[in-house]
C-alpha cells in the first residue's frame, strides 16, 4: 500500500494566482469553458471575492444513440489517443472530472467523461422503457456506448456507480478493459449479500437506502433533490469545503426526468425490494458468484471517505492481476477524483503506462 499527500490542496489560493492565466489558456485548447476555481481545496482562506473565477464547465457535450440511451459525453484530447473512460457516481456527474479530463488529454489521451442514464443530458430512446437502475444495466450502457464509438478496448476509471460499472466490465468483458482505477476498490454486490445484517455503525452509514425503500423516501427525494444531493456530499466529504457554486454546477444534471427514478430502483434492487429487466439475469448470476478481476488495477481510497466504504484489506484477493491500492491523505473524501485530481490522474497514467 502506497501513501499519497496532496500538498496542492494546502494552497489553493496561491495555485489560483499563479497559474489562473496558464489553466485558462489549457482549458479552453481542450474545450473546457472557462478556468476552474480550486474548488478541489480545503484551504482555510477565503479567496477574495474579486480573485474568483466562476467554475468551469464542459464544452458543448456530444450526444450518440447507443443500446438503449442516447449518451450525453464530453470528449477531449485526440481521436487517436488511448481511450481512458471516465464515471461518475451517485449524486455526482460529469464535474466530478472537470481537472482530471484536461489533465489526461494533455498527455495525449483520448479522454471520455459520459453521463449515466438518469443524469445530465442522457436520456433513454423510448419513453416505455423501464428505468432500471441495476448494476448490470449500467455496465450494459457502457459496453453499448463503446461499441457506438467504435472503442474496441478502454481504460476504466471511477468512482462510486462509477467504479462499481468500471468493475463488472473489467469482471465480465476484460476484453474490453485495458486497465481500472477504481475508488474504494471491489464494488460487485448482489441482491443476496443485500439481505445480510450489517453491525449497526454499518447499517446507520446506509440510512438513506431505506429512505429509499419508502414511499415517503422517493417522494422526498424528488421534492428535495437538490437538498438529499448536498447533503449526501458534505457527508460523503466531511473536510472538502466545495462552494455552492461548485455544488450548483453538477446539481443541474439531477434535473435529468429520469434520475429519481433510476436512483430509487437502484437502492430498492439492491435489497431485493424492486425487480430488474429479465435480459440482464445471466449477468447478474455471474456478478452473485463474486468474479475474480483480472486486469490491471489501482485502486483508491480518501482518509476522510465518510460514505460506506469496504476495508482495502478485504478485497485485495479479489484482483489477480497487476495490483496496487493507494490511501491518499489530505482530508480526502468520497469525490476522489474532485478532491484530490492529481492523485487521481497519477493512478490513471500509471496503471495505463504499465499494461
Amino acid at each position: 500500500m502506497s501513501k499519497t499527500d496532496i500538498p496542492d490542496r494546502i494552497d489553493q489560493r496561491r495555485r489560483h494566482i499563479v497559474g489562473a492565466a496558464a489553466i485558462g489558456l489549457a482549458f479552453s485548447r481542450l474545450g473546457i469553458a472557462s478556468p476552474a476555481q480550486a474548488a478541489s481545496g480545503g484551504a482555510s482562506e477565503a479567496t477574495p471575492a474579486a480573485m474568483k473565477a466562476a467554475p468551469a464547465t464542459f464544452g458543448p457535450l456530444k450526444q450518440i444513440d447507443a443500446g438503449v440511451l442516447n449518451v450525453g459525453y464530453a470528449e477531449l484530447g485526440p481521436a487517436d489517443g488511448r481511450a481512458v473512460i471516465l464515471l461518475h457516481g451517485w449524486p455526482y456527474d460529469i464535474h466530478s472530472f472537470i481537472e482530471v479530463a484536461p489533465s489526461l488529454a494533455s498527455r495525449g489521451y483520448r479522454v471520455i467523461v459520459p453521463h449515466l442514464r438518469g443524469y445530465g443530458t442522457t436520456r433513454f430512446l423510448s419513453d416505455t422503457a423501464m428505468r432500471n437502475g441495476q448494476p448490470s444495466a449500467l455496465a450494459s450502457d457502457l459496453i453499448a456506448f463503446m461499441d457506438a464509438l467504435g472503442i474496441g478496448k478502454a481504460t476504466l476509471a471511477g468512482f462510486d456507480w462509477g467504479a462499481r460499472t468500471a468493475n463488472i466490465i473489467a469482471a465480465l468483458w476484460p476484453e474490453r478493459c485495458k486497465a481500472m482505477v477504481s475508488v474504494s476498490g471491489y464494488l460487485i454486490g448482489n441482491q443476496e449479500s443485500g439481505k445480510l445484517p450489517l453491525p449497526p455503525k454499518a447499517e446507520l452509514q446506509w440510512w438513506y437506502q431505506y429512505y429509499f425503500a419508502t414511499e415517503r423516501g422517493r417522494a422526498g427525494y424528488e421534492k428535495y433533490t437538490h437538498d438529499f444531493a448536498k447533503l449526501i456530499w458534505q457527508l460523503a466529504s466531511p473536510q472538502w469545503t466545495f462552494d455552492d457554486a461548485t455544488f450548483d454546477r453538477s446539481a443541474k444534471s439531477l434535473d435529468n426526468p429520469d434520475h429519481v427514478a433510476i436512483s430509487i430502483h437502484n437502492y430498492r434492487w439492491r435489497l431485493d425490494l424492486a425487480k430488474g429487466e429479465p435480459q440482464y439475469d445471466k449477468l447478474e448470476q455471474q456478478l452473485a458468484k463474486a468474479p475474480v478481476i483480472t486486469v490491471p488495477t489501482i485502486t483508491l481510497e480518501g482518509d476522510a471517505n465518510g460514505a460506506p466504504h469496504p476495508d482495502p484489506s478485504a478485497y485485495a484477493k479479489m484482483f489477480s492481476g497487476k495490483y496496487s491500492h493507494r490511501l491518499i491523505t489530505g482530508g480526502i473524501g468520497h469525490n476522489l477524483p474532485q478532491e484530490a485530481p492529481k492523485a487521481f490522474v497519477d493512478a490513471v497514467i500509471d496503471i495505463d503506462s504499465n499494461s
